[in-house]
């Protein structure tokens, strides 16, 4: 669960933090134990959306509604305007009425005096855990503009980067559904018309014969069961993955994928090297950043790996040293921190890791399809002909017997 924290720290400044804790004691023990002064301490309550997904749950904003959204904002604080005339004048033109509801209970609360980065965090897992933490680094520095359009550029290089993985797996994917259906149709409506006919040779099939034949009449007579139990395990196994321990097993699988696991694997670093550069770029101090980055990855396995790596560098330790306990990176991105840690570039070479991960991602990809294209037309060749021989072997028989 999520608690607002008023802290105040060694240097006087009082504060006001959103931290995830399992219950308030132990948040407090930890915020007392980093030094931190704990004046108040309350469960975040998240604000109630007329759009929230089934089982309550509150649909995430996509991306490019979120890219845009910070275009425009960042064009008008550009041009002079404050922050709540550009707020205004975005909810007059804006069309989306999902975005719409969020937009006017933002600026309803920050006429009441909260701050931006509140407003938004107030929303939960409707934005991304990124977004609020870069406001909140925009408001220290006085540079909340120059951190907008910094969060822009991330936008625009993490949806670059989806949209290639994305392309290049459309094309398997079609030959696979194309597979599946071809080998649907032959076995359930094609090969059980050829059973009246094998019923009047009155010969004894061929062992592969009556296999193909045996399947095909149990899937045509069980096909809504079939059915029913495919949807039902769907289901089921969508229940399980929601929950941590059912999507901790499944990314964990992910990566275990022969090929495409290690491009996920690339991906997910290429998501935290992105997400803490573009936090240290704002402003922010590398603990903070730290912890945000790590649960920016989408990939809860990776999560796990990375997460220990914010207490050893709360501690002290080198920022490349923790990452290299955590087993999860490569050789060249621990090298290429190191470097960006000596000398004092750190966010500036986290950005360069994460573009050379970009590119592996997408020369992996390529790579890939260039394996699966044959791959997947041979298997369909196989498939077909092993149904194709199956069917037409009895005829070979009764041919050569008439011969």
């Amino acid at each position: 669960m999520q608690f607002i924290c008023r802290v105040g720290t060694a240097d006087g400044r009082v504060l006001r933090e959103v931290h995830e804790a399992r219950n308030e004691e132990l948040l407090r023990n930890e915020l007392e134990r980093r030094g931190l002064h704990v004046f108040a301490v309350e469960r975040r309550t998240r604000l109630a959306l007329p759009w929230a997904g089934r089982g309550g749950r509150r649909r995430r904003l996509p991306l490019p509604t979120l890219l845009i959204f910070n275009q425009e904002l960042a064009a008008l604080l550009r041009a002079g305007l404050p922050l709540l005339q550009a707020l205004e004048l975005m909810l007059e033109r804006l069309k989306d009425p999902q975005f719409r509801d969020v937009l006017t209970q933002v600026r309803d609360r920050i006429k009441t005096g909260v701050e931006l980065s509140d407003a938004f965090a107030a929303f939960g897992d409707v934005f991304p855990p990124l977004y609020a933490s870069t406001l909140k680094a925009g408001e220290r520095t006085g540079e909340l503009e120059q951190v907008i359009r910094r969060f822009v550029r991330y936008l625009q290089l993490v949806i670059s980067a989806r949209k290639r993985v994305v392309s290049a797996l459309v094309y398997p994917m079609v030959l696979v559904g194309l597979s599946i259906a071809l080998i649907f149709v032959m076995a359930v409506f094609v090969i059980p018309r050829f059973t009246v006919f094998y019923d009047s040779l009155d010969i004894e099939l061929p062992l592969l014969t009556r296999i193909t034949v045996g399947t095909s009449l149990f899937l045509r007579g069980n096909l809504w069961w079939l059915a029913l139990a495919a949807a039902g395990g769907i289901w089921a196994v969508r229940g399980w993955a929601r929950g941590e321990q059912g999507r901790l097993v499944l990314d964990r699988l992910r990566l275990r994928v022969p090929f495409l696991g290690p491009v996920l694997h690339r991906f997910s670093l290429s998501e935290f090297c992105r997400s803490l550069a573009t936090l240290l770029g704002g402003g922010m101090p590398l603990v903070p950043s730290l912890e945000i980055a790590v649960g920016a990855v989408g990939n809860a396995w990776i999560r796990r790996l990375v997460r220990p790596s914010v207490q050893q560098v709360r501690e002290g330790r080198a920022l490349h040293q923790a990452l290299e306990t955590s087993g999860a990176f490569t050789d060249m991105a621990i090298d290429m921190v190191k470097v960006g840690e000596a000398t004092g570039a750190l966010d500036t070479m986290l950005g360069n890791v994460a573009d050379f991960l970009d590119e592996e991602v997408e020369t992996r990809m390529q790579r890939i399809l260039s394996l699966i294209e044959p791959l997947m037309l041979v298997f369909m060749g196989i498939i077909v002909s092993l149904l194709l021989i199956s069917v037409y072997m009895p005829l070979f028989s009764v041919l050569g017997k008439l011969q």
